[in-house]
């Protein structure tokens, strides 16, 4: 279900959550299915990602669960938006939730992200796995 301002997803990884969550802190993994940026699952960690044409893009990690669960705010000072991924076992693989929140839907700005990355994430979801399989 999908609330205004908060994109949700979800997907099966066929990979097992050790290995979903190396995809999600290992810069170099990261840099294959997303973008580059020397993430690390510390809280209070800055990085910062590469989004190619839209830029880099600050974040902050806010709270983590080793192979549960990583947020980090994501382009703070001009979308402000929070990045949430959870990882839970699921048969022989991993069921991947996303939540990305807090698009301000009243700023041209925030409503073009929003509309944007809701049909983006779906695409980087499943690099994933590609990434993960090569």
């Amino acid at each position: 279900m999908t609330r205004p301002g908060i994109i949700q997803l979800s997907e099966h990884i066929p990979h097992p959550p050790s290995r979903v969550w190396a995809a999600l802190t290992d810069p170099a993994i990261h840099a294959r299915w997303w973008a580059a940026g020397d993430v690390r699952p510390v809280a209070g960690h800055r990085f910062t990602l590469d989004m190619g044409a839209w830029g880099q893009q600050a974040c902050e990690v806010i709270a983590v669960e080793p192979e549960r669960l990583l947020s980090y705010s994501f382009a703070p000072g001009t979308l402000d938006t929070t990045i949430t991924w959870r990882l839970e076992p699921e048969g022989e693989g991993t069921r991947l939730s996303l939540e990305h929140a807090g698009f301000d839907l009243d700023s041209p700005l925030g409503r073009r992200a929003y509309e944007g990355m809701g049909g983006g994430w779906p695409g980087v979801m499943r690099r994933m796995d590609r990434a993960l399989a090569g």
